[in-house]
Formats: C-alpha cells, sequence, structure tokens
C-alpha cells in the first residue's frame, strides 16, 4: 500500500500539469474545432515531460537537493535568474487561472458568482498548505483528481464512431475553414501546457520534501511513467468527448460548463456530481502545485529554507513568498479578468520559458558531481537534444502565432 501511494506525487503533477483549468478547456476547445487531430501533439508533450522528469527525479534522489538548487550553483546565479523570472513569472498567471478555476467549480455547483468564491478559495489553498502534511495533500488531491477518469468513461457512454476518432488522429491536419496558423498556434499551446516549467521543479522539491534517497529510484521513476501518462489520457479523453459532442454541430468551447457538459450528457446529474468534484481537485491541486511551486523557486534561488518538511516559522519566507503570491493572483481575479483566458495566455508564454527551464536540467542530469555514474546515456541525451530542439521552435514561434491567429481566433 506505501508503494502504491508513494505514485502519489507523480499523480498530483500528472493532473495538474494535464488538466489544470487552462488545459480542460483547451483540450475540449481543440476537440470541438479539430476533432482528435492534434492527439499527436499530447503524445509528443507526454513523452518529453517523462524524459526531462525522470532526470529531475533521479538527480533528486542522488544528490538529495531540488533542480532548481543546483542550477543555480552548477550555472550560476545570472543564468539562475533568468530561469527564475521566466518561469516564475509563468507559473503565478498559472496560479491566477486555478484560483479562477476553482472558483468557477464552486460556480458551476452552487450559481454563486466566481468572484465572491475567489477569496475564500485563496484562503483555502493557504490553510491546505499551512496546516496539510505534504503527503497527505498528495494523497487526497492526486487520488480525488482520478474522478475525472469519468470524461473516458463518457467517451464510451457517448457511443463515438471510433473509426472517425482513429481516422482524426491519424490525418493531423485543420479542418473546415481552420488555417495552418491556427492549427500550429494550437498545437504549440498543447506543447506548453504538457510541459510547462512548474511542473518539473514542483516534482523535484516534492521528492525532497519526500526525503527520496539512492533507494527511491524506482519510486521516483514509477511516479513518472504512471502519473504523467495518466494526464496525458485523461487529456485525450476530454478531447474526445468534446470531439464527439461539439465538432458534428459546430459548437466552440468556450467556458468550464461546456466542458463539463459531455459527461452530464452521458450521465446525467450524477456524472456532473462526480466530474465537478474531480475538477475542484485537479484545479485545487493544480493551485497548490503553482503557489508552491512559487515558494520553492524563489527560496530555492536565494538560499531560504523552504518546504513544509520544516516548521513554517523556520521557513517564514518561503511562506511570505506564497501569500503574496496568493494576493496577487485575487486582487488580479477581482479585476474579473476571465481566468480561463489567464491560462490559455499563460500555456503559450510557458512555450516561451521552456529551452530556459530544460536545457539546465539536462546539464545537471549529466554532471557526475551530482548523480555519479547516473548520468544520461547516450540514447537519453539524443532524444533530450531532439526535445530541446522541439522547444526552441516553440518558443520561437509561439509570440508571432499568437498575433497572426489573434491567440487563436
Amino acid at each position: 500500500m506505501k508503494k502504491v501511494l508513494g505514485v502519489a506525487l507523480g499523480i498530483l503533477t500528472a493532473i495538474g500539469g494535464f488538466v489544470d483549468i487552462g488545459d480542460l478547456v483547451t483540450n475540449a476547445l481543440v476537440g470541438a474545432r479539430f476533432g482528435m487531430r492534434m492527439a499527436w501533439v499530447v503524445v509528443v508533450g507526454v513523452i518529453g515531460i517523462c524524459l526531462y522528469a525522470e532526470m529531475s527525479g533521479r538527480v533528486v534522489a542522488l544528490s538529495g537537493r531540488p533542480v532548481f538548487d543546483l542550477i543555480r550553483e552548477r550555472l550560476g546565479r545570472r543564468t539562475g535568474l533568468v530561469t527564475l523570472v521566466a518561469s516564475f513569472l509563468v507559473t503565478l498567471l498559472t496560479l491566477i487561472a486555478e484560483i479562477g478555476g476553482v472558483a468557477l467549480a464552486f460556480e458551476l455547483a452552487s450559481g454563486v458568482n466566481y468572484l465572491l468564491w475567489m477569496p475564500l478559495v485563496a484562503l483555502a489553498v493557504w490553510l491546505v498548505i499551512w496546516r496539510v502534511k505534504f503527503s497527505r495533500l498528495e494523497q487526497v488531491f492526486g487520488l480525488l483528481g482520478l474522478l475525472l477518469i469519468v470524461f473516458a468513461v463518457a467517451l464510451f457512454k457517448l457511443g463515438p464512431d471510433w473509426g472517425q476518432l482513429v481516422h482524426q488522429a491519424t490525418n493531423p491536419h485543420p479542418v473546415g475553414h481552420e488555417s495552418w496558423a491556427t492549427y500550429t498556434y494550437y498545437a504549440i499551446a498543447l506543447f506548453g501546457a504538457a510541459m510547462t516549467p512548474y511542473e518539473v521543479f514542483f516534482f523535484s522539491s516534492g521528492g525532497v520534501e519526500e526525503k527520496w534517497s539512492r533507494d527511491d529510484l524506482v519510486t521516483a521513476r514509477t511516479n513518472v511513467f504512471v502519473g504523467f501518462p495518466l494526464g496525458g489520457l485523461l487529456s485525450l479523453a476530454i478531447a474526445g468527448c468534446a470531439a464527439v459532442l461539439f465538432l458534428p454541430a459546430g459548437i466552440q468551447v468556450g467556458t468550464l460548463g461546456q466542458v463539463t457538459l459531455p459527461v452530464a450528457v452521458a450521465f446525467g446529474k450524477i456524472g456532473l456530481a462526480i466530474v465537478l468534484i474531480g475538477v475542484f481537485a485537479a484545479t485545487f491541486g493544480a493551485a497548490l502545485e503553482t503557489v508552491l511551486s512559487c515558494g520553492y523557486t524563489i527560496a530555492q534561488y536565494r538560499g531560504w529554507q523552504w518546504g513544509k518538511f520544516v516548521r513554517p516559522r523556520e521557513a517564514s519566507r518561503f511562506h511570505v513568498i506564497m501569500i503574496v503570491c496568493l494576493a496577487i493572483a485575487v486582487l488580479t481575479l477581482l479585476t474579473a479578468v476571465d481566468p480561463v483566458k489567464v491560462t490559455e495566455y499563460s500555456v503559450v508564454f510557458a512555450a516561451m520559458a521552456l529551452p530556459l527551464t530544460y536545457l539546465p536540467i539536462l546539464i545537471v542530469a549529466n554532471d557526475p558531481d551530482y548523480v555519479g555514474r547516473h548520468t544520461n546515456g547516450r540514447v537519453l541525451n539524443f532524444f533530450g537534444l531532439i526535445y530541446l530542439g522541439l522547444l526552441v521552435v516553440a518558443s520561437v514561434a509561439a509570440i508571432p502565432l499568437m498575433i497572426l491567429t489573434r491567440a487563436g481566433q
């Protein structure tokens, strides 16, 4: 049982990374507009995040230190600062969206405007971080997020033409009036969402919180190769449901209510209740991940005490950073900015920061001073460099495509 619960960190990271509020809406939006013609992007993203998350987990298990701490030490403070600024700003944008996403889930369940829920959501996030142990946080929100499997069950219940879905997945191209520019824009957005920077920083810091050692290499790899593919499968199921229900009718998706509609059509009120609990767990878990990642990156760069493995008074600056970030998130959302749009933009900006995040990880994972004889092999480095090239291309193309397509319009 202990080994099963040990996978919870990977499950929580995967659900937070793949199925947060932006990904819920983006996957449904892509499914409604392109069917399963972007399934390949999710697959490519899953392989990439598994590749680099395995490096991060291995570094933590062998060195006992988080990746960002080693980046600063190995590459210097200036290079570390560039990585810090890029990843922190993207993570803060994602935190804003996640707080709004939890509030939107409460609005769907209660009918009370999401703006009224936001301060309570931020307070709840802070209380959980302040009072709940890291291991309990993993188990509860990671496993509750598995309720989103109801999307996969709903896909079968809706009775799709499986041959048509397979045809779409194996013929990746725009359809109807959609252009290649728009198709490429959303492909980069999905890729950026799959490999968003905070995932590896949270995962490696979580390994320190869990006190991983050399004996935990198997646990770290199990987290990676179970948790992240699970998140990818959930993303494909969400896109599939939208492709079945919305694509034939020409309906575009832009709200959380539309995302959950296929489950409600398949299973009625019971299905809706289940999916809302899953959405709450996934978005709340993502809010915990992102606010912790904000604290982790700054504290590790500055060399401050950090983490939930020490008392809050012993890591006071770490907790102050998180409180300030939560306050910024609430104040931003109180301007009535659309949290879904915030995340859609954040995943595109995340694509710009990807090379700055993953090149240092590749360097650290090849340094015997940190991992001893467990450095990357030739095959792993080959694929690591291939993905680094893809990340550079996505980074360069992201903003021009955003401008050209008017953010996918």
